[in-house]
């Protein structure tokens, strides 16, 4: 005759709110909320400044490779970039080979938020990324940062500050082909609408 043991009371389910797993999917998820709302080149822009602060490479690693892609509001998959070594600003400014003071602020400006994690910027910050690029001065830095601003090539950004525009961005990225650099330019600035009608001389 079997006798009745005193059942053992099970332990209480462990929870692992605490682990290094929840914690980096809790802040996974975080990140995503934030990101989603912004545009891809945004959104490109924020990791690229993590990846600076904490000293990280944006090169696809085994633990990236394992991470969700984060969607934007269109459901397009936004991908990590995958740039090598970041070149020296004077070997940056030779590559681009900028020919005007316009140019030359856009690429600089381009090399501050993709390889300085740093895309709101100030006159003095052009200033001094110029000198370190070993190119000539500016005769007046703040004259050329105003133009690049009125030309399109730069947009205003937090507290007085500025950063370079998409359709810079792209000219940057297309130099040193010049006419290629013209013309996605040119595509990629936004189209004025509601002018008036052209008067056709008799």
């Amino acid at each position: 005759m079997n006798e009745d043991r005193p059942s053992t009371p099970s332990a209480p389910p462990q929870t692992d709110e605490g682990s290094p797993t929840s914690r980096r999917a809790s802040a996974l998820q975080r990140v995503i909320a934030e990101l989603l709302p912004l545009s891809p080149d945004d959104q490109r822009n924020v990791l690229e400044t993590l990846a600076t602060f904490f000293n990280l490479p944006l090169s696809q690693s085994p633990a990236v490779a394992k991470l969700p892609p984060v969607l934007s509001e269109g459901s397009r998959a936004f991908q990590f970039s995958e740039q090598g070594p970041a070149p020296t600003v004077k070997a940056f400014m030779f590559d681009k080979s900028p020919r005007t003071d316009v140019e030359r602020v856009a690429c600089l400006a381009y090399y501050m938020a993709h390889y300085r994690g740093a895309p709101h910027f100030k006159t003095k910050d052009i200033t001094a990324l110029n000198t370190e690029s070993a190119h000539r001065p500016f005769s007046n830095t703040a004259v050329a940062v105003d133009n690049a601003t009125k030309m399109g090539y730069l947009v205003p950004s937090v507290k007085g500050a500025k950063q370079i525009s998409a359709p810079a961005e792209r000219f940057v990225e297309a130099l040193p082909d010049r006419e290629a650099a013209r013309e996605v330019f040119e595509q990629s600035r936004p189209k004025r609408g509601g002018g008036s009608a052209r008067k056709i001389k008799e």
